[in-house]
Order: structure tokens, then sequence, then C-alpha cells
């Protein structure tokens, strides 16, 4: 649903539920963050791990101060007083430049985001908004573990979030191309009516935005970046599965102010948001384990906490329109789907280090698309006929070709200009102490030797591989 940020004509009255409600949840997506780079961080070699943190944290401060500056104005300025955007794709940076306007004698405004008489501050929605933007940088960092320098990093993060994840959050979110607006593709394929396309699109909470956006980044960035050392012939065994494990229960719990936090108060939709999250992820787990167990003989930690990711990315899309049993479907098949596909960097021979094209780029293409089968009230599983899954199709096409060209030409930059990658030396050394003149474990033998040696993360066993310790990766 496409918020409509503007202040309302009559003096507003503050609704003090809906802003607790909406301060919880943005506390609890922006604990994601940390959480993510705890499952990150456990999947990478122990010389590495805090490189692989602090990329995490990197995204947070970079992404949380353009934000404020430049981000808000440029995905939802068109939507507030005098706003404006050009073609449907970005909205005036300027507009709302330093949240600008928002804030009248040191108070922030109240926005009724979706006309129900319901109003919020607007600072708590940047807040809100802010926390999505900051997650979805810090996604593609697994794609390139253990290989690339912290300082280019950074500026990767500044400019991927003004260049693709401002604009795409604007074109769906925030009344542009992808949006359910008059001017947008759905309504130029099926119609409008009273300024709303006839077939809105799904994308309840960022399954184009965030996650197909994050997913394809990774992978055009890998591709730009090139292999680990060693990657294919070397074991690649995560350091730390009870981190790992703990990094996915952190994501489950921010899950739900990512999700049931988008339909910005605490009503019966958010209630049903909650218990489809819930029945998508369990579900997931036990798909992936289940592919795991008939493929590999075992189901794994790596492969539970992974199976839960992966379910969690699936129902973001589609939490607002499916049913609890639908829910389970849309997870159980998002498990199964992403544990095949991380295999394909084996196959296909690129190096997606934490599997971020296998969970985040596949089980986000899958719940998009399948909330246009599984939506109760327009997915053609359920009587709606062709015309969502069309409109969900077209979606998901339009954000991996926005963000993946775009991501190719930034990665290609960089890569010309400061470059991406650490010597082979610091590589094959670890990343920690060249970088960060850290390292995260101090006992005798760690850093170095049997847990320092090895590339960097095989997270899953998708195939058998050649390894130095002689297992599979």
């Amino acid at each position: 649903m496409t918020p409509a940020l503007l202040p309302a004509a009559d003096t507003p009255t503050i609704n003090e539920a809906a802003t607790a409600f909406m301060l919880v949840a943005a506390s609890m997506v922006l604990l994601m963050t940390p959480g993510l780079a705890l499952f990150y961080g456990g999947m990478t070699r122990a010389k590495s791990v805090l490189n692989m943190i602090m990329m995490s944290f990197g995204a947070l401060g970079v992404v949380g101060v353009i934000y404020i500056l430049w981000g808000y104005s440029m995905s939802f300025g068109n939507l507030q007083d005098g706003g404006s955007d050009l073609a449907g794709i970005i909205a005036n940076p300027f507009h709302l430049f330093g949240l600008s306007g928002i804030f009248e004698d040191g108070a922030t405004r109240l926005i009724d985001p979706f006309g129900v008489k319901v109003f919020i501050p607007e600072s708590i929605y940047v807040g809100f908004q802010l926390t999505f933007a900051v997650i979805t940088v810090a996604l593609i960092s697994g794609a390139v573990a253990d290989r690339v320098k912290f300082s280019t990093w950074l500026v990767f993060a500044g400019i991927w979030a003004t260049v693709v994840y401002f604009p795409i959050a604007h074109m769906v979110w925030g009344g542009g191309l992808l949006s359910g607006s008059e001017n947008g593709l759905s309504a130029k394929l099926f119609g409008a009516t009273d300024g709303v396309a006839n077939v809105l699109p799904i994308d309840f909470a960022g399954g184009t935005v965030v996650h197909i956006n994050a997913g394809i980044a990774g992978l055009v960035l890998a591709l730009v970046v090139g292999k680990r050392l060693g990657f294919g012939t070397t074991a690649m065994r995560p350091q730390n599965v009870p981190i790992v494990m703990l990094g996915a229960g952190l994501l489950w719990f921010g899950w739900f102010g990512f999700n049931a936090g988008s339909e910005l108060a605490a009503d019966g939709l958010a209630s049903t948001v909650w218990l489809n999250t819930t029945a998508a992820t369990c579900a997931a787990m036990l798909g992936w384990l289940l592919v795991e167990k008939i493929r590999d003989g075992h189901a794994t930690s790596i492969g539970a906490a992974s199976g839960v990711v992966a379910g969690l990315v699936a129902i973001t899309p589609a939490c607002g329109a499916l049913s609890p049993v639908g829910s389970l479907i849309l997870g159980a098949v998002a498990g199964g789907l992403a544990a095949l596909a991380v295999g394909l960097k084996y196959r296909l021979g690129y190096d997606d280090s934490l599997d971020v094209v296998g969970v985040h780029l596949v089980a986000g293409l899958w719940g998009t698309v399948g909330a246009g089968l599984l939506s109760t009230s327009t997915g053609l599983f359920y009587g709606g006929g062709p015309r969502q899954l069309v409109v969900q199709v077209v979606i998901a096409v339009a954000s991996l070709l926005v963000s993946g060209i775009l991501t190719l030409v930034i990665g290609l930059a960089l890569k010309a200009t400061m470059g991406w990658r650490v010597s082979e030396d610091v590589e094959s050394d670890g990343i920690d102490q060249s970088e960060h003149g850290e390292s995260a474990y101090e006992l005798s033998g760690f850093a170095g030797g049997r847990f320092g040696t090895g590339s960097a993360v095989s997270t899953h066993s998708a195939r058998p591989a050649k390894t130095t310790e002689g297992a599979s990766a």
C-alpha cells in the first residue's frame, strides 16, 4: 500500500497507541542490522569475522546519515506539500533536505499515512523507513565477504542507497512507476479508477524494495569483485554456528517490526501479518531441512537458520494479502527453492559468499510472484484471474532490471577508481588485522592454524567439493 503523507487540513490529534506501536516497530527493525551482522559474522572465517560485522555496522552509519539528509526526500518528498517527482522514478532530494519542513517550532508535524484519521508524528515514519534502507544495504555485504576493502564498501553503501534504493523505494512506496498510482505501470496495463490502479501491486513490506533489490545487487557485485582465493577447492565452513543461530533469532524477532510495522497501526491486519509471518517462517525452515535431508543426508543448523531467513524474505511482500494456510504454502516452497538455489553458485561459477542470491533473490522473487497466486482477494488460485500475477511479475522484473543495471555501473566505476579487492596476502591472512587492526579471537592457534585457514564460508552443502579438510563445503 502506498501512503499519502499529506498533513491533515484540520488540527490533528496524535494517536498515541499507533505512535507507540511505530516506535517499537522501528526499534525492532533497527535491531535487525546487528542481528544480520551476527548471522553473517558467524558464517565467515574467524580471521575475517570483524570485517563482516563491520560491513553491517558501516552500512548503518552511512545510510543513517544520508537518509536524513536526502534519502527521505528522494523516497517520499513528492507526497508532501509542494513536492514533485521525476517521471515516477525519484522525488526531489532538496524538497525535504535535512528533513526541513517536517519540524515546526521544534515539534514534528503529524501525518495521516493512509487517510483513516490515525495520526502519527512524521519523524517516526522517517525513522521507520530509515531502518529499511539500512538493512537493505547491509544485506548485500554477504555476497562479497572476505575480500573487499572496507573503504570501498562504505563509499558503495552511500552511492548505492542514493542511486538504487531511494529510487526503487519511491517507485514502489512513494507513488512512482511500480506503485498503484494512476501513472504507474499497473495502471498502464489494466487501467485506473479515481486515480488508483485497478490492480494494486502487492508489496506490503519490501519484497521488491528490499530483497529482490539487495539480492540482484549482491549477484552483480559478486561478479564484479570476483571469486575468493580457493573458491571451490578450499573448505569454507562457518566459524561459529551458535552465533549464526542467534543472529537468525534476532532477525526473526525484528522481522515482526518489519512486516507488522508496515501496517503503521496496531490493528487487525497487523495481527494477521504477525501470524502469517510466523507461519511462513516455520514452514520454510522445514522445507529447507527436508531438501537438505534428501540431498545431503543431514538436516543442519545452518540450514535451519537459513530456512528461517528464506521464509521471512518470502512472506515480506505477501504478508498482508495471504491467509495463514496460504502463508504455510508460500513458506514451504520458499524454503525448498532457496535450499536448492544456494548450489547455483557452484554450477554457474559465481562466488556469492553467504548465499544472498539463493536466499534473498530467489525467495524474494517467489514471495513477490507468489502473492499473485495466493492473495485471498485477487490471487489466481482464489479465482482472481491472472491480472494480479501479471502485475507481480512486472514489478519483480522491473526491480531486477533497475537494480541490476545501476549496481553494475556503480560496481565497475568503483573498481576502476578505488578498487574493490584487498591484496592476496591480506585476503589469505584475514581482513580483520589489515582493515581494522583487531582480531575477534585471541585464543592460541585460533586466529591462524586450522580455524584460520580455508577461505571463508560455504554455508550450505549444495554439492560435494574438493577441500583441504576432506569434507564437503
